[in-house]
């Protein structure tokens, strides 16, 4: 089975359509089944931002609509290899790591696992590790 790396990305270059931070909603383009929707419920109660989650089953539904552009999304959750590829194709933006307080938080031993997909990881940061 091929190993794969789970990566959250924190913003697209296409977000032009996105929300704006004043609105207070995150726009998620993650694996079915992945976050229960009371997790979802929870967050919203928690923080007041409103979560827009639209999901996929394949990695090349998900290409498809990401190098169609326009996506909107803040947060994607491509599978390693096509995170690869996606990078290359300009899809998504870098991360402002200032911006991101936990980032020293971080499990090294898998950031440094994603360099392989992202070098640097100046473009995700890592949400799951499986295989």
């Amino acid at each position: 089975m091929i190993k794969s790396v789970l990566t959250g990305v924190a913003a697209l270059s296409l977000m032009a359509g996105s929300a704006l931070a004043e609105d207070r909603v995150v726009n998620v383009f993650n694996w079915s089944d992945y976050i229960d929707e009371s997790i979802l419920e929870d967050f919203t109660n928690e923080t007041g931002i409103k979560v827009v989650y639209d999901v996929f089953d394949s990695n090349e539904i998900l290409e498809t609509k990401l190098l169609a552009g326009g996506t909107g999304y803040d947060v994607v959750v491509p599978t390693g290899s096509f995170l690869a590829r996606q990078i290359q194709a300009g899809v998504f933006a870098k991360l402002d790591k200032s911006k991101l307080s936990n980032i020293d938080n971080m499990w090294k031993d898998i950031e440094a696992r994603v360099e392989k997909y992202d070098p640097g990881n100046d473009y995700s940061i890592n949400y799951m590790w499986g295989t």
